[in-house]
């Protein structure tokens, strides 16, 4: 079962997520709780439409000290937690509307490898919406591997054009990691990104990030490589 707080304990959260809250992305938040070694997170659902399923993961095991969903669609049964408060990914399963969010407690330091709403269409077909957060860059080349493959069967000129893009802005730095290498990654990426599913895009992309040595997210949004085309195609 969702364990929740009373609406007098939701009503103190809220007034210290406005004095002392810190942004961490577009659409999440985090706030040191007082008193305990935990960190109240806020996962706001900025996508404009109803979602749901609210997915959260983690690279380690984590215990939810406890949940609450803000802004739940009562009407279509809310949103509970399914599952365990113990795992290392856990789904939020119902309807929440825009502006809703849902409150998680865990230890203090430890941050979601992964967080993504889900929209359910008429067919019950789950497809992501909104941009992910994520923290690892395993997570990125899950993303990028899904990504891809659903902007080729959508618009495979639009992807082509996207990685044209992306090889004319990191034109030196390709052929200088190539030559490094000794595989041209240009000439290695385009069969692999046009023919592969998903599995093998991520695998191709973790490889070459192992080669160059990367080991942190942020040695790839912030490092010599240009992503900007590739995040803009992929919706991130």
């Amino acid at each position: 079962m969702l364990l929740t707080r009373s609406l007098r304990t939701v009503l103190i959260g809220v007034v210290m997520t406005a004095m002392f809250g810190l942004a961490v992305g577009a659409w999440t938040e985090v706030y040191p709780s007082f008193g305990n070694n935990t960190a109240d997170w806020f996962f706001r659902n900025t996508t404009g439409v109803t979602v749901n399923v609210l997915r959260v993961e983690f690279e380690q095991e984590v215990t939810l000290e406890y949940a609450a969903i803000i802004g739940g669609d009562l009407e279509r049964g809310g949103m509970e937690l399914m599952g365990p408060l113990t795992g290392r990914s856990f789904d939020f399963v119902g309807a929440l509307v825009t502006h809703g969010a849902i409150q998680i407690n865990i230890p203090l330091g430890v941050q979601p490898a992964l967080a993504q709403w889900i929209k359910m269409d008429a067919m019950g077909n789950m497809m992501p919406v909104g941009a992910p957060f994520f923290t690892s860059v395993a997570v990125l080349g899950r993303l990028f591997g899904q990504g891809i493959v659903a902007a080729r069967e959508a618009n495979p000129e639009g992807l082509r054009a996207a990685f044209n893009e992306f090889f004319e802005a990191n034109a030196e730095y390709l052929a200088e990691a190539s030559q490094s290498i000794g595989v041209s990654l240009v000439d290695s990426l385009m069969p692999i990104i046009m023919a592969s599913p998903a599995e093998g895009i991520e695998n191709f992309f973790n490889t070459i990030m192992g080669m160059l040595g990367v080991t942190s997210l942020s040695e790839v949004t912030e490092g010599p490589v240009d992503f900007s085309a590739l995040f803009a195609l992929l919706g991130m």
